[in-house]
């Protein structure tokens, strides 16, 4: 369980990870509705199917 939780990213990461700007990647995950796969505090952790997603929205 925990080696599926240390592969979740936040979307400033997934923004890192892309090269894009960090609004670029909150916009794409708003308009796909992606909901999270885990919340640590106010932090939203994305999995790595998600950031195909928002990868594939972003081009």
């Amino acid at each position: 369980m925990t080696s599926e939780k240390t592969n979740l990213l936040t979307a400033g990461a997934i923004a890192k990870e892309l090269g894009v700007a960090g609004p670029a990647v909150a916009k794409a995950i708003k308009v796909l509705n992606i909901k999270p796969e885990m919340k640590k505090g106010v932090c939203s952790c994305y999995s790595k199917d998600a950031v195909k997603k928002i990868k594939a929205e972003l081009k």
